[in-house]
């Protein structure tokens, strides 16, 4: 497929799985980062990977706020930012690139009533980050209503885990993680003492807070779908699909499927309720298999494969600070 794919973020934990999965699809990529969460080492272990494929990898280091930057060469930066984001659409516009693939969240959601969530459900973030995302959807559907040759499809991740096979690649996020797998990793490597469990008293089976987890290469599979949706459907106009595997698996047996496969026992420290976390998220992907003729295939509830994923990635590259940092990304399709 002779298709060219600039991906922003895409040294970052989901972008550099993305760019592999695009790069061994046939697809052209640009990659552009700032570096400013990332390494350019990530680049360098996607084309290793992506063997006689990485030939057709270029990456330019890059921030979208540099509007100059922007009007020499077609290549954007997104960093979960409204003013980038302007920015990145309007340049977009100028130079004729109206197909986007916009790495949104399941934190729109906020607290929902019921799961599992659809698409059409009530949207409310519930932190900044879950409003930021909400109002980048909004401004997407916006660009689509105030022009029609814009083509935009919204993916609502839902919690990515795991790492390539090879261990080449993965999540090692900058400072105190944000996500619970690599936190596990970090205690499991010694680089940390304990796991703060927050909140154990929500009405779940174990009192710990359930999500929906899926695996990093299921949901990098489905940005391929995306693009190839774009290709396809000249009319799609702007749509949203929820990346799952509609299924719930709490804290606590995360934990505990990363305690069997490394063999690690994880000590934790129980804390409060954090603000704005909800407490039973998982998706509906009826919508994503039917539209996208994608489903998860690696991801699964107590997944020992995510773990043992996670585990080989600790024991291989022992957390340098080097590697690979996460950073949520996103494909523009010019």
């Amino acid at each position: 497929m002779d298709k060219k794919i600039l991906v922003t973020g895409g040294a970052g934990y989901i972008g550099s799985h993305t760019v592999l999965q695009l790069l061994l699809g046939g697809f052209k990529v640009v990659v552009v980062d700032n570096l400013d969460n990332s390494s350019e080492s990530s680049i360098t272990r996607v084309a290793e990977l992506a063997g006689e494929f990485g030939r057709n990898l270029t990456f330019h280091k890059l921030d979208l706020r540099d509007r100059a930057a922007l009007d020499r060469k077609p290549l954007l930066y997104y960093n979960n930012n409204l003013i980038g984001t302007i920015t990145l659409l309007e340049v977009m516009a100028a130079h004729g690139c109206k197909e986007l693939v916009f790495s949104s969240s399941a934190t729109v959601y906020g607290w929902p009533k019921e799961v599992p969530c659809t698409e059409d459900f009530p949207l409310c973030g519930m932190n900044p980050y879950g409003r930021t995302k909400f109002f980048i959807e909004e401004i997407c559907r916006d660009m689509y209503r105030s022009d029609p040759e814009w083509k935009i499809i919204l993916l609502r991740y839902f919690n990515p885990v795991g790492a390539h096979p090879s261990g080449f690649i993965g999540e090692d996020p900058c400072g105190i993680p944000n996500n619970l797998m690599p936190f596990v990793q970090q205690v499991a490597v010694g680089r940390r003492p304990t796991l703060t469990v927050y909140g154990n008293d929500y009405s779940t089976k174990d009192g710990t807070g359930v999500r929906d987890y899926i695996h990093v290469l299921d949901l990098s599979d489905g940005h391929i779908a995306a693009v190839k949706k774009l290709f396809e459907d000249s009319n799609i106009g702007c749509e949203v699909y929820n990346l799952g595997t509609g299924k719930g698996t709490s804290v606590l047996e995360m934990v505990t499927a990363f305690e069997k496969a490394s063999g690690k026992k994880i000590p934790l420290v129980m804390a409060g309720r954090r603000a704005g976390d909800a407490e039973i998220v998982y998706a509906s992907t009826e919508k994503a298999e039917r539209e996208l003729n994608w489903k998860y295939s690696l991801s699964y509830s107590l997944s020992l494969s995510v773990c043992r994923c996670a585990h080989m990635l600790t024991n291989i590259h022992t957390y340098a600070h080097t590697f690979i940092c996460h950073k949520k990304s996103m494909i523009l399709i010019c």
